[in-house]
């Protein structure tokens, strides 16, 4: 048998009995119980009222033959076992939990720094419905299908700082990430040797239980402020895989210029007032995911194959990152799980009628 279902009550149930614990950990079944009795009284007057309408249907010479017994007796105690069966089965799925028990939880995984371009090239949409939102749609859907690996964010344009130490707790994460934006961004540019060395501090600083480290870099690959080829290969010397994840077209895109509401105002131009188009540079995000012994993440349509580096993570080194004291409730739920399938077997198994062994 396998456990009751996760919670769909956002709060279990809770008291003490003669010192023990209990608890009830989806609330919602146990409500729906009660009706399930209600169905079986249903089904028992329903048998009783059959077998008195199948009675008038008969002479009173004919009725011990045609309805022998004169009762409705299996009828009724087949409704009854039904109702109680499913109500049964209800509390069962509730998730009945009695007494508990300490145990130490050890959480092991990688780390991972994901460093995401918030330059003014990402607000192209040759990409839907921009590179850096798409961008953050895809990092989102990545933190929703790790287990147990800590994350950490680091945000660059011309300069490049952390947004999100490492952490297990995705949901802070995805608040960070949510609160990207171009426009708050401190230098304009695109420093991706400066961001590389950022994720680099972060996982040395928190470095520890042999866990593997890697950097996602989801960026445009353009205006390259320094070696970034070179500084992706001291990563991978250092034992930091770099994948890269290129965001957006080699066809060139113009960069929006957008009013507060969000509405495109016009598009960005050069000096001789001749608008600047985007284009993202394949070769050499190729050759820094090749120099960090990474891989590149190309999907289609320019949108980053981010999901593609979870098999990658999972050939990796995993490190014990965390280990807690967690408090383990007993589960009691086959207690009353067994002998409601016992009584829908045996419902399922009986007749209508009285209580009579055919010839």
């Amino acid at each position: 048998m396998t456990p009751p279902p996760t919670s769909l009550f956002p709060a279990a149930l809770q008291t003490t009995i003669l010192g023990l614990r209990l608890r009830i950990a989806d609330p919602i079944w146990l409500w729906v119980a009660p009706l399930a009795l209600v169905i079986g009284a249903f089904a028992a007057v329903a048998a009783a009222r059959r077998y008195r309408r199948a009675e008038k249907l008969f002479t009173e010479a004919r009725r011990a033959r045609m309805l022998p017994g004169g009762g409705a007796s299996q009828g009724a105690v087949r409704a009854s076992a039904l109702g109680l069966g499913l109500a049964l089965l209800f509390v069962a799925a509730s998730g009945p939990q009695c007494g508990e028990h300490t145990e130490i939880v050890k959480r092991a995984g990688v780390d991972l720094v994901i460093a995401l371009d918030a330059s003014t090239s990402m607000l192209a949409r040759d990409v839907k419905p921009s590179r850096l939102e798409r961008a953050k749609v895809e990092v989102s859907a990545l933190l929703d299908r790790l287990k147990g690996d800590r994350v950490g964010l680091v945000v660059f344009a011309g300069e490049a700082f952390v947004q999100c130490p490492l952490t297990t707790d995705y949901s802070a994460a995805k608040l960070f990430l949510r609160a990207i934006d171009p426009e708050a961004m401190p230098q304009k540019g695109t420093a991706l040797s400066a961001a590389l060395e950022e994720a680099r501090r972060v996982l040395e600083a928190g470095s520890r239980g042999g866990a593997g480290k890697a950097v996602l870099l989801l960026t445009d690959g353009e205006d390259f402020e320094g070696e970034v080829a070179e500084t992706a290969g001291k990563l991978g010397e250092a034992g930091i895989r770099v994948f890269a994840a290129p965001v957006g077209t080699e066809a060139g895109e113009p960069i929006p210029l957008t009013d507060a509401k969000g509405n495109v105002t016009g598009y960005k131009k050069d000096r001789e007032g001749k608008t600047v188009l985007t284009r993202v540079d394949i070769a050499g995000l190729r050759e820094v995911a090749e120099k960090g012994q990474g891989k590149l993440l190309l999907g289609r349509s320019g949108e980053p194959a981010v999901s593609d580096i979870l098999p990658e993570l999972d050939k990796m080194q995993k490190g014990e990152l965390e280990s807690r004291l967690t408090v383990q409730y007993d589960e009691r739920y086959p207690v009353v799980a067994w002998p409601a399938f016992a009584l829908l077997l045996a419902a399922a198994a009986m007749g209508e009628g009285a209580w009579r062994r055919k010839r």
